[in-house]
């Protein structure tokens, strides 16, 4: 769904609706756009085919009716309404419906329907996905801590040096500071953690060599 509006072309597009001219008139201008339509009716999520919107008659809409859980959706939803009753309109939502077309639908409406459903529903698939990653962080956070301790004893160094140490390790490796920390914890060996008061050491005792070697000169 990334790359703007262009990008909403081409796709395809489920209408979960029964034959009548709402579904007539939304199916017209989705092909209008360029967008590959696929209906079906009476609704059901047996053999959903495979699509990257889906629009759905809320008002016919029932409890599993998709495959899938609460919010849980894998592409935009739209709901195609009657009315704007709050049942049907908090139940369309409680499916993941991102964006609604009212009925009777008429010769506009599905592009503008079908942009806001699919910018809110990359929104809340990365915002999910943020939350996530805090969460995972949370619940890792005594193994950070274990492994840091760890680090610490091994290098003898406070604890500031042993983070910077599982931080540079893990940027090299290309992975998280959590996912080190599991494997530092769990007896994973140290050889990638380099202490940065050992480099600096070296660097002073090579300089005098160096000044010696112009002082010959």
């Amino acid at each position: 769904m990334s790359g703007g509006l262009a990008s909403l072309r081409d796709l395809r597009a489920v209408i979960l609706h029964r034959p009548d001219r709402n579904r007539h008139a939304l199916e017209s201008q989705l092909r209008r756009i360029g967008v590959d339509v696929a209906c079906m009716a009476p609704l059901s999520n047996e053999s959903l085919p495979m699509a990257d919107v889906i629009f759905f008659d809320a008002d016919l809409g029932y409890e599993g009716l998709f495959p899938w859980g609460r919010n849980d959706a894998p592409v935009p939803l739209v709901a195609v309404l009657t009315s704007e009753a709050p049942g049907r309109i908090e139940w369309a939502l409680e499916q993941g419906a991102t964006a609604c077309l009212l009925k009777p639908i008429g010769s506009t409406g599905a592009f503008n329907a079908l942009a806001v459903a699919s910018r809110l529903f990359a929104e809340r698939r990365q915002m999910r996905g943020e939350i996530d990653e805090l969460s995972e962080r949370v619940r890792a956070r005594p193994i950070v801590v274990r492994a840091t301790n760890i680090v610490m004893s091994a290098f003898s160094v406070d604890e500031n040096h042993a983070l910077a140490l599982l931080r540079q390790a893990a940027m090299r490796e290309r992975i998280t500071v959590e996912a080190l920390a599991v494997r530092i914890a769990t007896g994973g060996a140290l050889a990638g953690l380099v202490e940065p008061a050992v480099t600096s050491s070296r660097s002073e005792r090579s300089e005098p060599s160096r000044t010696v070697r112009r002082k010959q000169q």
